[in-house]
C-alpha cells in the first residue's frame, strides 16, 4: 500500500511538472518564431553603435573608428579572394563618385595584410579608404554577416543598414542596393 501511495504521489508531481512545463512553452510560443538569417542579422544592427576598432590603413597609419566621428560613412567588408567583394567594386566605386565629394567616407575593412591590400588597389583601382584588421577583429565587431557586407553609420555612429552584396545590375540585390543608396541621399538631405 505505501508503495502505491508513493507511485501515486510521484505521479501527480510528474503531471503538474508536466502541465507547468506546457504551460511555459506555450506562453513562450504567442511570439511569432523570427528564424536568424543574413537579412535579420542585418535588419537587427539598424540603430546600433559602430563597434571600435582599431587597424592599419594601407599607408601604416593606425585608423580607428574614433576617425569616423561625425562623418557619414560607407563600410564595405571585403578580401582580396573573394570573388563576389570584386565582382561589387566598380558599383562601390560608382558610389565613390557620386557621393565622395558630398561629405560620405568610404572605408574598406579587410583581413588581407596591409601591403597586399595596397598592391590590389593599385591593381584593381578600388577607390575606399583600406584598413586592414585581423579575422579575429572582424569577427568580433559583428557587423558583417559574411563578405561581402556593406554598413552605412550616420554621423551620429550609428548603423542605419547593412546588406551583403551591392549591384544595381544584378535582380538579387538590386532592390536592397537601392534602399542602401535611398538611406544615403536622406542622410545628406537632413
Amino acid at each position: 500500500m505505501a508503495g502505491l501511495f508513493l507511485y501515486l504521489t510521484l505521479m501527480k508531481i510528474y503531471l503538474i511538472l508536466l502541465l507547468n512545463i506546457f504551460s511555459f512553452t506555450a506562453l513562450a510560443q504567442d511570439a511569432p518564431v523570427r528564424w536568424a538569417t543574413q537579412e535579420t542579422f542585418f535588419e537587427d544592427l539598424a540603430g546600433k553603435d559602430l563597434p571600435s576598432f582599431k587597424g592599419v590603413t594601407i599607408n601604416k597609419k593606425t585608423f580607428s573608428n574614433i576617425d569616423l566621428k561625425n562623418q557619414v560613412v560607407v563600410i564595405n567588408f571585403w578580401f582580396e579572394k573573394c570573388p563576389p567583394c570584386i565582382a561589387e567594386m566598380p558599383e562601390l566605386n560608382n558610389l565613390v563618385d557620386k557621393y565622395g565629394k558630398k561629405a560620405v567616407r568610404f572605408i574598406g575593412i579587410t583581413h588581407d595584410s596591409a601591403a597586399s591590400a595596397k598592391r590590389f588597389q593599385k591593381r584593381n583601382g578600388y577607390k575606399y579608404q583600406i584598413v586592414s584588421l585581423t579575422k579575429e577583429e572582424i569577427r568580433k565587431l559583428n557587423i558583417n554577416h559574411g563578405f561581402p557586407s556593406n554598413v552605412l553609420v550616420g554621423k551620429d555612429g550609428k548603423i542605419i543598414y547593412a546588406t551583403a552584396n551591392i549591384s544595381f545590375s544584378d535582380p538579387k540585390f538590386k532592390a536592397k542596393s537601392m534602399l542602401f543608396e535611398e538611406k544615403l541621399k536622406a542622410i545628406l538631405e537632413n
